[in-house]
């Protein structure tokens, strides 16, 4: 006879305690530099995210200002987030130190927030980290700036206990520098980087049929917002090769970009002219383009934009024609992909890849990074 042994009654265990007290919640004081398209972007994904964050996590972010090239609004009476900066109840001239300051503001932490595209803003970095500032930016600026100036920035981090994050700096909201991160402070040893660093060239790579002439192509990119204001500074190659400046010295290489050789396809000819000017002149770019697909399509190939850094210290960013079955004929849209071969990814390299253009998926990047930081943060006392 089979007798049934009943299981033993498991014991109800209490729900886990959160990492936060409702009673003593995380504070965090933002002050957001160049409130342009990512900018903006981000400060409307804030305002969605303010009430969930406050409730589910116990994060309560307090937009203390928003700073523009001429212009700042440092609002100490409303604490809410919101898309109304153009509207503020008080505007002054921009002045980057007292825009700090007024941030810092009073007790708790404070977090700037760089979306601007200027040397100046990168400069006062490490200022701003010594002073215990954290700060968080998709400006390449500073990661890809002068080398020693670099090294000031990662020390003032240190010795100051604030932090610094700039994953949106590489391929939007893609998480490229955390992966490189992650396997250097694992112990293990960067030997090469290729990848497709921008998403806008990617774009114009994919739709570049010869349907449609180069130069409408990119107007429809630039309307969509896929370009830089001015899209030199995506055609150049100068905006791929500081973000394979970045990920060489995340890895600890120092490079920099005199180092990087460069091929622009702008020609010549466009390279001085003002950006209104320069945007009504890009039929320019169609008998080049159109030169090089054909010279692709003949060696039974594709046309893809391609930043490279080899075990030697060789690095390179151009214009080139790849096999059919190479992994980056295959990206879609804006997609960026990265391969990283490493000591333990040698045979078959590591690959991130995702769209890496846009000012939505890059003001995710910049929150994520803001985010990272917050979860570090004691509580209020």
């Amino acid at each position: 006879m089979d007798i049934a042994v009943a299981e033993p009654a498991q014991p109800r265990l209490p729900p886990p305690a959160p990492a936060w007290s409702p009673a003593r919640p995380r504070r965090l004081a933002l002050g957001l530099i160049g409130p342009g398209r990512v900018g903006s972007a981000l400060l409307d994904q804030l305002q969605r995210a303010r009430a969930r964050l406050a409730l589910d996590a116990g994060l309560e972010l307090a937009l203390r200002g928003v700073a523009a090239s001429r212009r700042m609004w440092l609002d100490c009476d409303d604490p809410e987030l919101n898309g109304r900066h153009g509207g503020a109840q008080t505007w002054r001239p921009a002045d980057l130190d007292a825009f700090a300051a007024h941030v810092r503001g009073g007790e708790g932490h404070a977090l700037l927030i760089d979306c601007s595209a200027h040397e100046a803003v990168a400069a006062r970095y490490a200022g701003w980290l010594a002073a215990g500032l954290h700060v968080v930016t998709p400006n390449k600026l500073a990661a890809s700036g002068p080398l020693d100036r670099w090294r000031a920035i990662r020390r003032a981090a240190a010795q100051g206990g604030a932090r610094l994050r700039y994953e949106a700096t590489v391929c939007a909201g893609l998480p490229v520098v955390q992966t490189l991160r992650d396997l250097v402070d694992t112990g293990d040893e960067l030997l090469a980087v290729e990848g497709m660093f921008s998403g806008t060239l990617a774009w114009l790579c994919n739709r570049h049929d010869g349907r449609q002439p180069f130069s409408a192509l990119l107007r429809e990119a630039h309307a969509l917002g896929y370009t830089e204001p001015d899209p030199r500074a995506d055609l150049s190659g100068a905006d791929v090769a500081r973000k394979l400046v970045i990920l060489a010295r995340e890895a600890g290489w120092p490079l920099s970009l005199e180092d990087v050789e460069v091929e622009s396809l702008v020609p010549p000819a466009l390279d001085a002219l003002p950006p209104e000017d320069f945007l009504q002149r890009l039929d320019a770019l169609d008998a080049p383009m159109a030169a090089r697909l054909a010279q692709a399509r003949e060696a039974g190939g594709v046309l893809r934009h391609v930043a490279r850094l080899d075990r030697h210290g060789r690095a390179s960013v151009r214009l080139a024609v790849l096999p059919v079955r190479h992994a980056f004929a295959h990206t879609r849209l804006t997609d960026n992909i990265v391969q990283f071969t490493t000591r333990r990814y040698c045979d078959n390299p590591l690959t991130v890849q995702g769209p890496g253009a846009g000012p939505e998926v890059t003001a995710a990047g910049v929150f994520a990074d803001l985010l990272r930081i917050a979860e570090a943060l004691e509580p209020a006392a």
